[in-house]
């Protein structure tokens, strides 16, 4: 049968201006393997948009004289759930908070529900024989999981017990399977909300389920998958809306509570906003996105810095570059042929000679009536020791105020270090002054966990070794332990308080100690700092405003 034949009318069930990718049509699974389809016979490409199919596995399932309910199938992961990459997302977080502990069953479980939906609209508003599908690819033994799922489907669509089902049904499967019909047509429409009680029904399928055995379910489910550097804005945020066992939604069961037990109540406005960037990893992953942490890590910090990133400061000087004619010199062999003057060579005389008769302007300077604009780069220091967060597992707010600075630096031309930094000999920096912002985020989302010993042989580097061309500003985001900068020496014996003192002078936009510190303790830090401006902050939370405001507040002060 010739499937292709078929496709305007798998377009059609879902309307008449539906647009999607021709499929792709592979007639080996090898060749489905290679096209990124593994373990099932057909599958929707969220990123591209396109239906692949494996037309040697939908031969061995006896699929083949059903075209357009399969392909309607994967259409309707593009017109209904979960249609684009951000939904598909959100469902999977939603999903794993719906399933504690056993997170790793979410693509999974996320795969059913979408299919739960799909089918059910197509099957009762459409007139496609998705039940015949279930019953040709029906298995001798299924699993708890999947005789759950075919019962479910069997009480939405009125068939009788065994038509779908190939097992004993328990009056726990049959209760669950009761709840999820019911909820599959309350939530028909605002399937989001309804994803967390289907992932809590499945919950006690899956606790000690045998990972072989639902290796077979997942053949019979349709994937999805994601680009291997595909892009989901959104997913740094949490979404604080409760996951209810559908037995306790009074939506779902007309016996339930009308009130969410009080432990379920969404988090107040300010609390659990945002997801902790190792779940925001194992979400990416489990996308289909091939991701290390470190990147993952880069693109969580980047994402949630976004909304806070000002211009950062700049200074101003007068311009000395506007030209002065002050007369013509010899040119000569050698030099640059565009310095050549013709004009003038002709003038002196009709015959050009190079070396003899050829000559080249002289040009001064005198100083511009506009100014230039000179952004002031950015010296940044943030503390990795054994009492901060390692950013790839939680939330550093210490990670987050420096990608706030730093990008908010790149913004305007600036250029940026960035030194991260623990006990001795424990630190990681940036090839210099940079603008690649892949450098300073990976530099800002390293982890030390060591002692505490300020890196003062950078600023001995930096500054004392060699001269600052520019107006560089000094930041240091620490606790108590940055007086390691002034009460160490160097690894040649030299004070650190003389080094951080030559440091800030030659600088010349000044230093900034970003400290957590107690009530009072930045009078002893301002003591043996002098000329440092000391901020300090009684939550690592406060970070995220103080670097938000830093330009505003601190460059304007300098300016004048």
């Amino acid at each position: 049968m010739n499937w292709h034949e078929h496709w305007a009318a798998a377009l059609k069930a879902w309307g008449r201006f539906t647009k999607v990718h021709d499929p792709l049509y592979c007639q080996s699974t090898l060749d489905a393997r290679e096209a990124g389809l593994t373990g099932s016979f057909a599958m929707f490409r969220l990123d591209d948009r396109t239906v692949v199919l494996d037309m040697q596995s939908v031969a061995e399932l006896g699929l083949a004289d059903m075209p357009v309910e399969v392909m309607a199938h994967e259409i309707g992961h593009h017109v209904l759930c979960p249609a684009d990459l951000a939904d598909n997302a959100r469902l999977l977080a939603r999903v794993r908070r719906g399933i504690p502990g056993l997170e790793g069953f979410a693509p999974l479980v996320a795969n059913l529900y979408a299919d739960m939906l799909i089918n059910d609209r197509l099957q009762r508003s459409r007139g496609l024989r998705m039940s015949t599908i279930y019953e040709r690819i029906a298995t001798a033994h299924p699993t708890p999981l999947w005789t759950f799922y075919m019962r479910t489907f069997e009480v939405l669509w009125s068939l009788k017990s065994g038509t779908l089902t190939r097992t004993e049904i328990t009056e726990d499967i049959e209760g669950d399977a009761q709840l999820c019909a019911r909820l599959a047509r309350v939530y028909a429409t605002d399937w989001m909300r309804g994803a967390g009680g289907f992932a809590a029904l499945c919950f006690r399928y899956l606790t000690g389920a045998d990972e072989g055995a639902l290796a077979d379910t997942r053949k019979r489910v349709c994937v999805g998958v994601v680009g291997d550097d595909a892009h989901i804005p959104g997913l740094t945020a949490t979404d604080d809306e409760a996951v209810i066992h559908p037995a306790l939604d009074p939506q779902v069961n007309e016996f339930a509570p009308q009130e969410a037990p009080a432990d379920d109540k969404p988090h107040p406005p300010g609390e659990g906003q945002f997801r902790e960037p190792f779940e925001y990893g194992q979400i990416l992953r489990q996308l289909g996105v091939k991701i290390s942490d470190e990147t993952a890590a880069a693109r969580y910090y980047r994402e949630r810095a976004a909304p806070h990133l000002v211009r950062f400061p700049v200074r101003t000087k007068p311009l000395s570059t506007e030209p002065l004619p002050e007369g013509h010199t010899a040119w000569d062999i050698g030099e640059a042929l565009e310095a050549v003057d013709w004009i003038a060579t002709a003038t002196r005389s009709p015959v050009v000679v190079p070396g003899i008769t050829t000559v080249q302007p002289v040009l001064g300077t005198t100083e511009g009536q506009e100014r230039d604009k000179r952004p002031v780069d950015l010296d940044l220091y943030v503390d990795s020791s054994g009492s901060m967060p390692d950013p790839r597992r939680n939330v550093s707010y210490l990670t987050l105020a420096g990608a706030i600075l730093a990008l908010s630096a790149l913004r305007v031309g600036a250029r940026v270090q960035v030194t991260l930094w623990a006990g001795a000999k424990q630190f990681l920096t940036t090839d210099g002054f940079v603008r690649d912002e892949n450098a300073i985020m990976h530099v800002l989302t390293g982890y030390f966990g060591g002692g505490t010993a300020f890196p003062i042989h950078m600023l001995r580097r930096t500054y004392i070794d060699q001269q600052r061309t520019g107006p560089t500003h000094i930041v240091v985001i620490s606790d108590d332990g940055v007086d390691t900068m002034v009460r160490m020496n160097d690894e040649f014996g030299r004070p650190g308080s003389e080094i951080a003192t030559r440091a800030l002078a030659s600088a010349g936009a000044g230093g900034t100690l970003v400290l957590n510190l107690w009530p009072g303790a930045e009078e002893k830090i301002r003591a043996i700092t002098p000329g440092w401006d000391v901020h300090r902050v009684s939550e690592w939370q406060d970070l995220v405003d103080f670097a938000a405001a830093f330009s505003r507040r601190h460059y304007e002060r300098s300016n004048a």
